[in-house]
Formats: C-alpha cells, sequence, structure tokens
C-alpha cells in the first residue's frame, strides 16, 4: 500500500469512528447527529488549570517529529544517556528532625538510620542540617561509613548553608575518595525560593560566595537548588510551577554571571526540585517539559551542552490527606510512577501521614520510611520501569501534552519576565496573586467534588478514629495549601461535636419508593453529607403516613430521597409532614426544578445536586446541627 492509500484509509478509519462518537453522544444528550459539530469528540475534552485542552483520544494525527535521543538538546528524553537502566533513577530518602527521625543530639541513632536505608535500598541522601536538624559539626559522625562517591547527597540547611557547607567540604576533604569526580553534593541553597515557603536562607551574596567555593571543588558539587514545590504548595499549575522555577533559575544565572562566573560554571551550579501528584501524565509531561525550557536558556546564553541540570522529584505535599491517610499510599505511588516515567534524576516520597503532625497514630516513623522507599523498590525491582530511557517517548498523548505544558510554561516565564524578572514579579505580588487564582480555581473544584479527593469528598470514613490537635496542626500552614484541607476542617469540627454529645452531628434519610427508587439518592446524600462529618441515617423505605414515626424528636434536618417521579407524587406532601412533626430543614435530593410550580409552603429549604457548592452547604448545616467552629 502507498503512503497516499495509507492515508486515505486512516481517514476513512477515523471519520468512521467520528460517527460512532456523535451516535453515541446523541443518544447520550438526546439531540440529532445533525446537531452535532464535524468533530464531537471534542465535546469530551477537558482543560487542566494551565488551560491547557486534553483530548479524549489521541491518534497517528497527533503525532510529532521524534525527538532527539537522551543526553542530546534539547535534553526532553532525559539528560544522562548512560544512566544504569539496572538501577533506574535515584532512590532519595529524607532524614533528620524535619520528618521526625531523630533529634537534634541524637547522631548516632541518625547515622544507623542513614546506614540501614542505603542498605535497604536507598540510593541518595536528602539530610536537614542545622536549624531543626543535626547541628553542622555533626557531619563527620552522621555521615561515618556513607560512600558518597556511591550515595549523592542533598543538604537541608537552610540559613546555616555556609557551615553545613564548611563542615561537608572538610569531611570530603579528609576522606579516601579514590574518584572525588563521582561525589555528587547538593547545598540547597534557595535565596530566592525561601520567602514563598516560609523559611530562611542565606542572602545574595552569601550565595554567591558559596558558589565561588564550589566551582573550586574536585568533586560535583551544585550549590543552588531551584525549588519549585513552593509554587507548587502555594497552589500553582503545573506549568505555573515550571514556568516560575525557571525564572528563578535565569535570576540566579545573571547573579552569578555579573559577579564574575562564566556562563557555563553558572548553569552547572542549579539543579530544580519539583512536586510530583497522582495526575501521572501531567507529572510525566512537566518533567519532560521543564527540561525543554531550562535547555532553551541555556541555549539563549550561549552554552546549550549545560542545560542539562539535574532535577529532583517530591512526592506532592498539597496532595496529602489527613483523613483516610493509608490512601496516600496509592497517590505517592503514581506520583513517583509519573517522575520516573518523565525523567527525574532522583525521587523523594512523603510518607503516607506526612501531613499530620506526629504521624499517624499507632503507626510507627520506621514502618512509614519503609513504605515510602518500597513504593519506588517496588516500581523498579518489580515493574521495571527504570529499564527504558524515557518510556513514554512517542505516545501521542504524552508527546502533545509535553508540548502543550512547555508552551504555557513559557508563556508563563515570559510574563514573569515582563514584570522585570522572578524578584520584581514576587516583590510586585504578580507572582503570588497568579498563584492564588489557580488555587481559587481548584478550590472550587474540590468544593463542587468536580476534583474528588478519596477518602475526604468522596467515600468518606466517618468510623476513623478523631485526630488529636496536635495531628491536626500542620494543615494551618500558611505554605502548604493542601487541596483536601476545607473538607478536613469541616471533619474536624464533627469530630469535636462527637467528642462533646458522644455522637456525630446526624441528619435524617427520608427514602421515598422502594430501595431501587430511593438507592442512587441515599447513597448520594451519605456520601455527601459524611465528607462533612454529617452522620446520615437511613430507616428504610418511608410512606408519607410514617414519617411522623421515624422522624420523634431526634432530627432537625431531613432529606427526601427518591426518584423524580416519586417526587412528583409525594415530595411536597413528605415535605409538609417533615416540618408539621418538628423537622426545622427540610432538604431534597435533587434539581429544584422539580418543584417548580409548587407553592412556597411545601417547597424543601434547599436541593442537594451533584453540582451544589459542598463545603457552603455542609458548613451552613454544621452550624445548624449545633457543631461549633
Amino acid at each position: 500500500m502507498s503512503i497516499a492509500s495509507h492515508e486515505d484509509a486512516a481517514r476513512s478509519a477515523h471519520a468512521s469512528w467520528q460517527r460512532a462518537v456523535a451516535g453515541v453522544l446523541a443518544k447520550s444528550r438526546r439531540v440529532e447527529v445533525a446537531d452535532l459539530p464535524a468533530d464531537p469528540e471534542h465535546l469530551l475534552d477537558s482543560t487542566t488549570y494551565d488551560g491547557i485542552t486534553v483530548s479524549p483520544l489521541y491518534t497517528g494525527f497527533d503525532e510529532r517529529p521524534e525527538s532527539p535521543l537522551p543526553g542530546q538538546f534539547p535534553f526532553l528524553r532525559g539528560r544522562d544517556p548512560h544512566r544504569d537502566v539496572n538501577a533506574g533513577w535515584k532512590v532519595c530518602t529524607r532524614h533528620g528532625s524535619r520528618s521526625g527521625e531523630a533529634t537534634d543530639t541524637d547522631v548516632s541513632a541518625l547515622n544507623t538510620q542513614i546506614l540501614d536505608s542505603l542498605s535497604n535500598g536507598s540510593s541518595a541522601l536528602w539530610l536537614t542540617v542545622g536549624g531543626r536538624g543535626v547541628d553542622p559539626v555533626a557531619l563527620p559522625e552522621v555521615l561515618q561509613g556513607v560512600f558518597l562517591e556511591l550515595a549523592p547527597l542533598t543538604v537541608d540547611a537552610r540559613g546555616d548553608v555556609s557551615a553545613a557547607a564548611t563542615a561537608l567540604f572538610a569531611v570530603l576533604d579528609s576522606a579516601d575518595i579514590d574518584d572525588r569526580a563521582a561525589v555528587d553534593i547538593r547545598l540547597g541553597v534557595d535565596t530566592l525560593t525561601a520567602r514563598l515557603g516560609g523559611t530562611e536562607s542565606i542572602e545574595m551574596a552569601e550565595t554567591l560566595e558559596l558558589i565561588r567555593r564550589s566551582i573550586g571543588r574536585a568533586e560535583s558539587v551544585r550549590a543552588i537548588t531551584v525549588d519549585g514545590t513552593v509554587f507548587h504548595n502555594l497552589g500553582s499549575a503545573d506549568a505555573q510551577e515550571v514556568g516560575a522555577s525557571v525564572a528563578a533559575g535565569l535570576e540566579y544565572v545573571r547573579s552569578m554571571t555579573a559577579a564574575g562566573t562564566n556562563i557555563t560554571d553558572a548553569l552547572r551550579q542549579i539543579e530544580f526540585r519539583f512536586a510530583a501528584t497522582d495526575d501521572q501524565f501531567q507529572t510525566i509531561a512537566k518533567f519532560r517539559a521543564a527540561r525543554t525550557l531550562w535547555a532553551r536558556i541555556a541555549q539563549v546564553c550561549g552554552a546549550p551542552d549545560a542545560g542539562d541540570a539535574p532535577q529532583h522529584a517530591v512526592t506532592s505535599e498539597a496532595m496529602m490527606s489527613q483523613r483516610d491517610p493509608w490512601v496516600n499510599m496509592l497517590r505517592t505511588t503514581l506520583a513517583s510512577f509519573g517522575a520516573g516515567v518523565g525523567g527525574a534524576d532522583s525521587v523523594t516520597v512523603l510518607p503516607f501521614d506526612a501531613a499530620l503532625g506526629g504521624g499517624a497514630a499507632g503507626v510507627s516513623k520506621t514502618f512509614a520510611a519503609r513504605i515510602a522507599r518500597n513504593t519506588q523498590l517496588l516500581l523498579l525491582e518489580e515493574a521495571h520501569l527504570g529499564r527504558v530511557l524515557d518510556p513514554g517517548a512517542g505516545s501521542w498523548y504524552i508527546e502533545d501534552l509535553t508540548a502543550a505544558v512547555a508552551a504555557k510554561a513559557w508563556e508563563f516565564f515570559q510574563s514573569l519576565e515582563a514584570a522585570g524578572g522572578f524578584r520584581a514579579a514576587l516583590d510586585d505580588g504578580s507572582l503570588v496573586a497568579a498563584l492564588e487564582k489557580t488555587r481559587a480555581e481548584r478550590d472550587s473544584d474540590t468544593a463542587h467534588r468536580v476534583t474528588p479527593l478519596t477518602g475526604v469528598n468522596e467515600f468518606p470514613n466517618l468510623a476513623e478514629a478523631p485526630l488529636t490537635p496536635e495531628q491536626i496542626a500542620p494543615q494551618d500552614s500558611a505554605t502548604v495549601y493542601r487541596y483536601a484541607r476545607a473538607f478536613e476542617s469541616l471533619r474536624d469540627r464533627s469530630d469535636a461535636y462527637l467528642a462533646q454529645h458522644d455522637s456525630r452531628p446526624s441528619v435524617l434519610l427520608v427514602p421515598l419508593g422502594s430501595v431501587a427508587e430511593h438507592n442512587v439518592r441515599t447513597t448520594f446524600a451519605s456520601n455527601l453529607l459524611a465528607s462533612g462529618g454529617i452522620e446520615a441515617v437511613n430507616p428504610g423505605p418511608l410512606t408519607v403516613d410514617a414519617i411522623a414515626g421515624a422522624v420523634g424528636a431526634s432530627y432537625g434536618v431531613a432529606v427526601v430521597c427518591g426518584t423524580d417521579k416519586r417526587y412528583a407524587d409525594e415530595a411536597a406532601t413528605a415535605v409538609d409532614a417533615l416540618r408539621a412533626a418538628g423537622v426545622s430543614q427540610v432538604l431534597l435530593a435533587g434539581p429544584e426544578k422539580i418543584f417548580a410550580g409548587v407553592e412556597t409552603a411545601s417547597r424543601p429549604d434547599g436541593f442537594l445536586t451533584a453540582k451544589v457548592d459542598a463545603i457552603a452547604v455542609l458548613t451552613e448545616l454544621l452550624d445548624t446541627l449545633g457543631a461549633s467552629k
């Protein structure tokens, strides 16, 4: 078959598929096929928070030219063509008191934990030093027995980074290391992003001095970490995170070159840290797109070969839930999958109970850390995801999404440059305003349950033990806006009510008709109410005459559940009967149009549908039921 004939056959098959799609959509939407557009599949398109359109299906018509191989500019497919495919990416585990693993003085125990971690699958270290971490002078003891030429080390020292670097360099100088170029050290300086993360850092002058010291080392030392997770935690979309990170990276480069550092050395001083989420395809595309943008910066600066900055992935803090925290194991699995497939050089999986102060009740730190580490080991050792460099290459969807994320990220980067650069955009508030706008959109989607959070706003477990004040405290952070925080605040109110009354705030369900008739809406109502910590009491099918006996004096709020047809016959009478029985607020599971034409006295006080603002509805219900804030 000729190429032309093959293309004609493909177009014919695609047109046939479109006709089939049109038939299904016309039936489900109760319209005529002729009323649908010529490309009906695009009625199923979705849009990301970056404004990227995602199609329901990608075909050969979406194919893009093949990208250069890994290790070649623009590094889309990875920065290292010689990565050990038997090892894959680096499994980076965090150690230090910030994660509750050791106290400042428990140096021996910390060293034991590090060695145990390395012997059980970790291949890179992230160590908290200074502040709430180990004292810099203790680094020789902490790192005793660690082969730094085999395990890359990232330091988180905040304002104590210069002292930590001095101590670390002393350790390296005294160590017997044959191949010093194999030693990979990241000092983690975050001068530009620390303010957004609510942490201390050093001033740029001190940063530049530390860079000068790092460049002179025989080891591979990168002083700067552009921490994109701070943008993510404040609510950014993926392209915003990448664009802001690239803008910050360029700001560092400008400062270094202005101080006399040559461009290649300046670029070699930077690594990037990005958040990995449970949207695995977005995560894959984000890491791939980020490499191309930084490569473009390096190219414009005249050093394209130095545009291969390493990437450190950390599973998202914002996506972690305090309620039903076990679900976080699944979230972090998807996130680490996306980061690994997307080409991250190292990946850190946060413990599943990281959102809880002190961790989950009855769960040791050792267990949580082991599960986090083994999540990656399963992907690497059993699923063999590291055996192929850039396994997403050639996927029509991934390639298209990568290009779209890169384009949007570049657009956001340009907007920051137009404002005068990263620091100017940070100072005038435009950067934070853009992130807050995205956060508001996500919060609205979460409140309306357009974005489902399993165990939180969908399928919540009301039977789980209440949280302690110490466990709840982390959600008050002003620098990490967790997606679940609004619903979990409602659950906290329910827990307080439970402690005072020995029962949860409750609402009576009034199922009309048979189980087959009311089951869909009683299930919907129960799930919705439970997401706010409200127990739905279902007495089983009720007739209008039985309502008074079911209500008694126990319920101030009731929700009528049934089919539209049953509502037409009985809903108004049921509302009247509930009010006569003393119920102060009557809601109906269904749309308001059902009561068109019904006199005001017999209308429900509200209507529960899939489109309601659940946070607003549940907050009002908790107020009515006496669950104080």
